[in-house]
């Protein structure tokens, strides 16, 4: 492809390990890794990953993924602010975790992948 050899050693692997920060959090392990577009435009990808088991005693794990753009952090972040502080203002702190466990085990996900970035 005509270019993409001229972005200054920025190899398409080098695009994938940015920077990396898995927080393990009970049965679930998020991941936030800084990745970048072929312009070289950073953005973020958020991973829920969990092991499940099949009915035969192997395992996989379950991702869930979302993707996040700079334009759009500021509001991300604020969203996610006045949730999280309304959820500790107003939920008893004895079931706020089964609560929240509960809530995400019976929510519906779709499983979207995104391989490659296209401009």
């Amino acid at each position: 492809m005509e270019g993409f050899e001229k972005n200054e050693g920025f190899e398409k692997n080098d695009r994938d390990e940015i920077f990396s920060k898995a927080i393990r959090a009970g049965k679930r392990t998020y991941f936030f890794d800084v990745k970048a577009t072929r312009k070289n435009d950073y953005y973020l990808t958020i991973t829920e990953s969990k092991k499940r088991f099949d009915q035969d005693g192997k395992y996989h794990f379950e991702k869930h993924k979302i993707f996040l753009y700079k334009e759009d952090f500021e509001k991300f972040v604020k969203g996610l602010e006045e949730t999280v502080g309304y959820i500790q203002q107003n939920q008893p702190a004895e079931n706020t975790e089964e609560v929240l466990e509960e809530s995400l085990a019976t929510a519906e996900y779709t499983n979207v992948e995104f391989e490659d970035l296209h401009e």
